[in-house]
């Protein structure tokens, strides 16, 4: 049974199996209505493509966004942050598994794709390996805090960029993606604005904290 805190909203790992079985419900709803397989794995890839960014999107924006504007929504977007990150790598799974189904079902898929044209989706996939694996605690225990920042910095910004260089590239040809393109960047701006409103505080909670510099002592002496 699932279990649920405060209320009625799924939290932790149900939140994820919910999330999961949306996007499985969604992709055979897509595979059953078109009655070319090819063109319901494609349906299947545009809509996987468009569930991950958006769960990517709330992991990648929660820190920021809580700080920046600060309610019950976006608190809850960072307490549930992993568990949309691992829902994230499970619609992006399904995205790939579609694209390798793709090409069984149409060969010529391949033929236009060489390994530099693969090279961002697979490094984009390398990472979203290494960040939903150190999503548990023991893996990220063994690794450090220090280490285990680092590489989901540097992992959540590789996927962002990998996002807006997709979208960016084919805005000449279908001008419809300048829109995703623009969420991408309104979502890089967002993150940055946040992260300095961050150190700002830190800066200030320091300041407030350091002792006062103590005043010499300008009386005649004695």
């Amino acid at each position: 049974m699932i279990a649920y805190r405060s209320g009625l909203r799924p939290q932790g790992w149900p939140l994820f199996w919910l999330l999961a079985a949306l996007v499985l419900l969604m992709s055979a709803t897509l595979l059953a209505a078109h009655a070319d397989p090819v063109a319901g794995v494609r349906a299947v890839i545009r809509a996987t493509a468009r569930s991950s960014v958006a769960l990517f999107l709330s992991v990648f924006v929660a820190s920021s966004l809580t700080t920046l504007v600060p309610n019950g929504l976006t608190r809850a977007l960072l307490r549930e942050r992993r568990y949309l990150g691992l829902a994230f790598a499970f619609s992006h799974l399904v995205h790939a598994i579609a694209i390798v189904r793709l090409g069984q079902l149409d060969p010529s898929f391949w033929l236009g794709r060489s390994a530099l044209t693969n090279l961002p989706g697979g490094l984009g996939y390398a990472f979203i390996v290494l960040l939903s694996a150190t999503s548990f605690h023991a893996l990220a225990q063994r690794m450090g805090a220090q280490a285990w920042k680092r590489l989901h910095t540097a992992g959540v910004w590789v996927i962002a960029l990998i996002f807006a260089l997709s979208y960016f590239k084919r805005i000449p040809t279908d001008p419809l993606y300048a829109l995703p393109f623009a969420l991408m960047c309104a979502a890089v701006a967002v993150r940055a604005v946040g992260k300095w409103a961050q150190s700002e505080k830190r800066r200030w909670a320091r300041q407030r904290r350091a002792p006062s510099p103590v005043s010499p002592n300008l009386e005649p002496q004695a």
